[in-house]
């Protein structure tokens, strides 16, 4: 008997999966399966708002093994389980991912070419403040073509995370998207 081709494992094996991490109190952001010699590695991320322990890997790891125990028809075989966090290089794809990466210093690179290096403020559901050069920008996700968190070894200035919380604010009471602010010009 052949094994289901590797997309149609991991399109069969997501919604149970998704499910289940998420009953335990995470978010999926990804899954794949590979062939490892006659097993099959099954590598799940996950990440919350608060970051991912050791001990929420646990917890995550028995709660799938029992569901992917029940779903072994669909991988045919034995497999190992792979439970981990997204590493710091890690692209900002989704509005959660840039909620979680607020007041990190972030590498953008814009549809248009422009390469911003930013302190990243609230994240919306169409767009994310950005504070880059000295000035807030409001940048709509279809407009970023690539992100990723730069890392630092030391706390941000204070007076960055300031412009950006007032920045957030102003937008947020005149409902305008903070490129007209005090702290934007």
């Amino acid at each position: 008997m052949s094994s289901p081709p590797r997309d149609e494992i991991v399109a069969r094996l997501t919604p149970t999966v998704s499910q289940a991490v998420a009953e335990v109190g995470y978010d999926l952001e990804e899954l794949d399966v590979q062939r490892a010699g006659r097993r099959r590695l099954v590598k799940v991320i996950i990440d919350a708002d608060e970051g991912v322990a050791l001990d929420d890997i646990a917890d995550v790891s028995r709660a799938l093994s029992k569901v992917l125990d029940e779903h072994e028809h669909v991988l045919a075989g034995p497999y190992d389980l792979e439970v981990t966090s997204p590493g710091v290089d890690r692209p900002l794809t989704k509005q959660r991912h840039w909620h979680r990466a607020r007041n990190r210093l972030a590498r953008i690179r814009t549809v248009g070419g422009e390469e911003l290096l930013g302190r990243v403020g609230p994240a919306a559901e169409d767009g994310v403040l950005v504070l880059a050069g000295g000035r807030v920008r409001r940048l709509i996700y279809g407009d970023i073509e690539r992100a990723v968190v730069e890392v630092e070894f030391q706390q941000p200035p204070a007076e960055e995370l300031v412009k950006l919380d007032r920045a957030a604010d102003v937008a947020a009471d005149d409902g305008g998207d903070g490129n007209d602010t005090e702290e934007s010009r």
